[in-house]
């Protein structure tokens, strides 16, 4: 079967972008054809992987999304694809996968009202309903079950729609038997004495991932704590805002900020603790990542698999509603306490292998290549 999927755009780093990918694999190798409609691509294309540059411009993102969704349609009119899968909001979907979460309840809880009056708010308040309402027939692959309640609440979508999918860790993420041997490595690259203390933070999108908070609990340290902690940010954004906020915090010096990069797997090994305080999050692939890798962690609860960090008793959850002073607290307790960061080690370790934090390419692919004539019995 011809598979036609859309996702504005393809980069290498991030966690939907990933996902994706993975998923789009578990078809091909299945014997399907992979048709891929973007406005941007980076990287390397996957062999047999047809990929369309959809080519159309406008002055503002809503309006060149609009303009990418009826060029799509156009040429699934002429070339049709036996299931068209969405990673973006967007009408004339099959299937729907829900990295993103509900634009609806943002938009009436974190939004001025006069936001609503907007063409963006619109646009996107349209596409979401073209997935969501009542009256869609699009099938919807959600990866936590955080969101759901909101989009029934928004759209009364029929609950037979929902699909949940378990976590989708790559196999690469899990500590292998030379872990020792990596982190001894890493550390030594990176200049990191027996004594030193690394702080990670992983994932594209800085401010909603909570780098702010991160750089005010790190100042919070005590000093010879702090003396001994480095962070290390590593994604896809423009760093300049937080260069400054570290300096004003006098964190220069302890503060290193690094693009995107294929070697994650060797930090979450020679790291002492990953730190994720974001604002929001759908998921929060990362903590997973971190978990299997026996990397303490550091999250707040809004995130969809924080639940995961309680489950295997891996680190620590700041509750919401969020104060940065239980972040602070908790930080500092955290980086005090080997006994307790060897504790959670050894528990994400053995968490990793008993719970099925994998499947969820297989899983996606199920759903996605499940018969026409079955997925409409069940709407």
């Amino acid at each position: 079967m011809q598979l036609a999927f859309c996702l504005y755009k393809y980069f290498p780093f991030g966690g939907m972008q990933r996902d994706f990918l993975r998923i789009a694999q578990a078809c091909q190798a299945r014997g399907h054809a992979i048709r891929v409609y973007v406005l941007e691509w980076q990287g390397e294309v996957p062999p047999a992987f047809e990929v369309v540059h959809v080519p159309v411009r406008a002055l503002f993102n809503h309006l060149r999304y609009r303009k990418y969704t009826d060029w799509v349609r156009a040429d699934l009119a002429r070339r049709p694809a036996g299931r068209v899968i969405g990673f973006n909001k967007m009408p004339g979907l099959d299937v729907y996968y829900a990295a993103d979460p509900c634009f609806e309840d943002k938009a009436q809880t974190l939004r001025n009202p006069l936001y609503r009056l907007g063409g963006r708010y619109r646009h996107f308040a349209a596409y979401e309903r073209a997935v969501f309402g009542a009256d869609s027939r699009t099938e919807i692959l959600m990866i936590s079950a955080v969101q759901q309640p909101l989009f029934v609440h928004h759209y009364g979508t029929p609950e037979r729609r929902f699909h949940l999918l378990p976590p989708g860790i790559a196999p690469d993420r899990r500590a292998p038997a030379n872990a020792g041997e990596i982190r001894a490595a890493f550390r030594q690259e990176f200049g990191l004495g027996t004594d030193d203390l690394l702080l990670v933070q992983i994932g594209s999108g800085f401010k909603t991932k909570g780098l702010d908070r991160s750089l005010k609990a790190l100042a919070a340290l005590p000093e010879a704590l702090r003396r001994r902690t480095r962070l290390m940010v590593i994604g896809q954004d423009d760093p300049k805002p937080f260069k400054l906020q570290a300096i004003a915090l006098g964190l220069a010096e302890h503060v290193q900020f690094l693009k995107g990069r294929s070697d994650v797997p060797r930090f979450l090994l020679g790291a002492d603790l990953l730190i994720h305080p974001a604002y929001n999050e759908n998921t929060g692939t990362v903590l997973l990542e971190a978990i299997v890798a026996g990397l303490p962690v550091l999250t707040t609860a809004v995130c969809g698999y924080a639940h995961y960090i309680t489950d295997a008793d891996a680190g620590r959850v700041v509750p919401s509603p969020f104060e940065q002073g239980a972040l602070d607290i908790r930080l500092a307790e955290m980086l005090s306490a080997d006994d307790d960061r060897r504790r959670w080690q050894a528990n994400g370790l053995a968490f990793a292998a008993r719970a099925d934090l994998y499947s969820l390419p297989e899983r996606a692919a199920d759903r996605i290549l499940q018969p026409a004539a079955d997925a409409t019995a069940q709407r």
